[in-house]
């Protein structure tokens, strides 16, 4: 009798149990959020855009004339180079070993001439002091072998001429003065010149840009070189003075979408470049920053 009270007591206990971590693992934990600062507008009447930070030279994207296995890597992400800085070396092996071997045919080549040379001196002599001797066909046969092999000479040495060159297409080099963007190339990597690759080394200047994609519905509304300020999202306290360099006349479908009920996913923008003055506070090539561009009012249109 007493084993099954026990029983009893052990099920309502387990019963007990079993609801209160039901109950209590259904409790949310509440969560602490902090609302997002809106950027206030600096103007009555304005053009609300979003721009991306981009270099002034544009981001390059590093290819190759010839293809080959990388041996070698120069740079790394964020490295400062200057223009002619090596960036990354192709196996040249090949290269080389014709190299070796067109020099040898310069020394067959030149062996060849001198040999030629006295055997036409021989005829020259012959023909000038002995008339008869030597046929007018054979001394011109002699005069025609000599600059035959003169210009194999010339061929084999501009042949040399063309793989030196080669072998500096082997060494990649900075186009410009700037900063290595991003290196996702590596040793031992495979790099093909007849297809494009996928950004492998992208290099920019120092100097940053923005570049603004108006709304076209907005066109209208738009004059150059009037006042633009730019923040930095969330962050109303950052803002960027900007300075009007020149509008792209060309409307292209806008490729980043800010995520509006109001925005259409066929939206053309007009894309216009500003400049900027270097801030206190970091930047980085890709960033998106909330733009407003000062415009006269629609009445006053």
């Amino acid at each position: 009798m007493k084993g099954f009270f026990k029983l009893m007591l052990l099920s309502f206990l387990g019963f007990f149990i079993a609801v209160s971590y039901i109950f209590y693992d259904n409790q949310t934990t509440p969560v602490n959020t902090k609302s997002i600062d809106k950027v206030k507008a600096p103007y009555q009447s304005f053009i609300y855009a979003t721009g991306i930070i981009e270099t002034e030279s544009t981001n390059i994207p590093i290819g190759s004339a010839v293809s080959g296995v990388v041996t070698k890597l120069f740079v790394r992400t964020g490295q400062e180079v200057k223009e002619g800085d090596p960036l990354f070396s192709i196996d040249a092996r090949d290269t080389k070993a014709k190299i070796e071997l067109a020099k040898s045919k310069i020394k067959v080549a030149d062996v060849t001439l001198i040999k030629t040379r006295h055997q036409y001196r021989i005829d020259k002599e012959l023909h000038d002091q002995a008339p008869g001797v030597i046929s007018k066909g054979k001394f011109l046969a002699s005069v025609d072998e000599l600059a035959l092999v003169k210009a194999n000479l010339a061929l084999a040495k501009a042949e040399l001429a063309f793989l030196n060159k080669e072998l500096k297409r082997h060494t990649v080099y900075s186009p410009i003065t700037g900063k290595i963007l991003q290196c996702k190339i590596r040793t031992g990597e495979f790099i093909d010149s007849s297809r494009i690759t996928s950004r492998a080394i992208v290099v920019g200047s120092n100097k940053l840009r923005l570049r603004v994609d108006i709304n076209e519905n907005e066109l209208l509304r738009f004059k150059p070189k009037t006042q633009a300020i730019a923040f930095i999202r969330n962050q109303p306290n950052l803002k960027i003075p900007l300075h009007y360099e020149y509008t792209e006349p060309y409307v292209v479908p806008k490729t980043a979408l800010t995520g509006l009920s109001t925005e259409r996913t066929d939206l053309r923008v007009l894309q216009v470049l500003y400049s900027f003055d270097k801030p206190d506070f970091p930047l980085y090539v890709g960033q998106q920053l909330d733009v407003f561009i000062k415009v006269p009012p629609k009445e006053a249109l």
